[in-house]
């Protein structure tokens, strides 16, 4: 005998803890000084969102200069910013919307609708960074965008994984609150006698 189910009542907390790991990575990437980095020995660049950084090979100290002197460096932090602070948002919502005993469902799509609007400002920042910082930032040697760069691409994909939920949710609204009789599938012997 198998049930077959859409979605449970008891799982409900699945899609605020997703948006909560999409809130880790987003600090991560808001917080790491991993945007940029040398490829390989010498390490004498690395940048975050807010600042880059070189040294030279024998040195030990860092010179940093910051982003926020040029345009597409303000343009990046304050699209990825804007994107991160609505996602606080909308995973404040998501709690709200969840631990109450009936769902809003429109409420739950007006959160999958503001999680697109996140989606669309992370990769709006995530863009911008790339293309502006290698066109107007001399690099030396090999660089790769590294690992706090990488969360906030994490972020932004885990952002839009549950937008598409969040919008979809409302279509299974009885299976969510449990309003539905599961169904039961089952074969008799006549239908498979491969079973006796």
């Amino acid at each position: 005998m198998v049930v077959c189910s859409l979605a449970c009542w008891r799982c409900r907390w699945l899609l605020p803890l997703l948006l909560g790991l999409a809130i880790i990575m987003g600090i991560i990437a808001l917080a790491g000084r991993g945007w940029l980095e040398s490829e390989s020995e010498p390490y004498v660049h690395q940048a975050s969102l807010w600042e880059s950084c070189t040294r030279g090979e024998q040195d030990l100290n860092w010179n940093c200069e910051s982003l926020m002197d040029y345009g597409w460096g303000r343009a990046a932090a304050a699209t990825y910013l804007v994107g991160f602070v609505i996602l606080v948002i909308c995973f404040a919502l998501a709690v709200i919307a969840f631990s109450v005993e009936i769902l809003r469902f429109n409420f739950v799509r007006g959160i999958g609708g503001l999680l697109f609007v996140v989606a669309a400002f992370q990769i709006i920042g995530l863009v911008i960074y790339p293309v502006k910082f290698t066109e107007e930032i001399p690099m030396t040697g090999a660089n790769m965008f590294s690992w706090a760069y990488g969360f906030g691409w994490a972020s932004t994909v885990v952002v839009i994984g549950c937008a598409f939920f969040f919008c979809c949710l409302p279509n299974w609204e009885d299976e969510v609150l449990g309003n539905i009789k599961p169904t039961y599938y089952y074969s008799s012997p006549e239908r498979a006698p491969y079973l006796n």
